[in-house]
């Protein structure tokens, strides 16, 4: 689950390099999506993010100090950090919330929304220029999205609508970043932003946490308000993992995006598609049938075309990151 904006770049000489470093963190972050969605019937979203969020964050602290040092992560922005921390904890609860109930392919798929919500969002609040092209690719994505969701049909899920509340949100926390991203570097981003979610995945765990909510009556509810259990040692990894996963695959793509341009390695975000739907089949006998196929491929061709006039109007991509957790995964 996979965040965007300007990075502080340095040299641009081994697309090639930067491309698998791209690559290695997209991977990382799948995997962490297979560990949430593995986890999901038996312990409560705040639990992993708790778990989650206590391993990352020393971790981000020494990127930060790697990274400009301490004093980066207490500037005038902090609260503008912090406030962008929250739509992304907006943005996340609400995809990993869905990962139970959805098939990983599909999941992915729509989330993939983003750079569309990125492109109508920095037209009508940044006041940047979308040309027809654009406005085609984001109407072309959209088709894709309903194809997708096959609105009416029996197998629709409300599931899905808060994968594209996840996409909207992570859109509007990318043109934040655009913003942060001229004067904050990414770890202190992620570091705030992963102070959030922890703060907020506490508190849901104070309210839910003893269980009193607990339902079976959807898979996403559950995974909600599911009481806290005292983990076996392996889930406990896991779930302590995936603050690594975080911490390292930060650093991957941050790095991805500082050594190779961003309009050659972006288009390889992609390949989450291939790990959503690797992780489907081989864990849980899940393959796209023929209609969620088309939807896929729309909405890839969609966001590959934001990308290409992007790139031609030489602007910074709509994925082009400052950090990431889908998660910043």
């Amino acid at each position: 689950m996979t965040d965007a904006s300007p990075l502080p770049t340095g040299a641009r000489q081994d697309t090639t390099l930067g491309i698998l470093c791209l690559c290695a963190g997209i991977g990382l972050f799948a995997v962490q999506d297979l560990i949430l969605k593995l986890i999901s019937g038996s312990y409560p979203l705040s639990e992993a993010m708790v778990l989650r969020g206590l391993t990352a964050m020393p971790l981000l602290a020494l990127l930060a100090a790697r990274d400009g040092g301490l004093r980066t992560l207490f500037t005038p922005a902090v609260w503008a950090m912090i406030l962008r921390g929250g739509v992304m904890f907006m943005a996340y609860a609400a995809y990993y919330l869905a990962l139970p109930a959805l098939p990983i392919a599909t999941t992915v798929a729509l989330y993939f929304s983003a750079p569309l919500f990125i492109t109508v969002l920095s037209y009508f609040w940044l006041k940047e220029q979308v040309g027809w092209r654009r406005w085609g690719a984001v109407a072309l994505g959209f088709a894709g999205v309903v194809i997708m969701l096959r609105p009416g049909a029996s197998i629709f899920d409300w599931a899905a609508l808060m994968v594209l509340g996840s996409g909207l949100s992570y859109g509007f926390a990318m043109i934040l970043a655009r913003r942060l991203g001229q004067t904050e570097t990414a770890p202190a981003m992620a570091f705030w932003g992963n102070f959030v979610f922890l703060v907020v995945a506490l508190g849901m765990a104070a309210a839910f946490g003893d269980g009193h909510m607990a339902t079976n009556s959807h898979p996403t509810l559950g995974f909600l308000f599911r009481g806290w259990a005292w983990p076996e040692p392996v889930h406990l990894a896991l779930m302590c993992g995936c603050g690594v996963i975080a911490a390292v695959g930060l650093t991957l793509l941050t790095q991805a995006y500082r050594i190779a341009d961003s309009n050659a390695v972006a288009p390889f975000e992609y390949s989450y598609m291939l790990w959503g739907v690797l992780w489907g089949w081989l864990f849980f006998a899940e393959w796209p049938d023929a209609l969620a196929w088309l939807g896929i491929l729309v909405i890839m061709a969609a966001g590959l075309l934001v990308l290409w006039r992007e790139k031609v109007r030489e602007l910074p991509p709509a994925f082009e990151r400052v950090s990431v957790d889908p998660s910043e995964g």
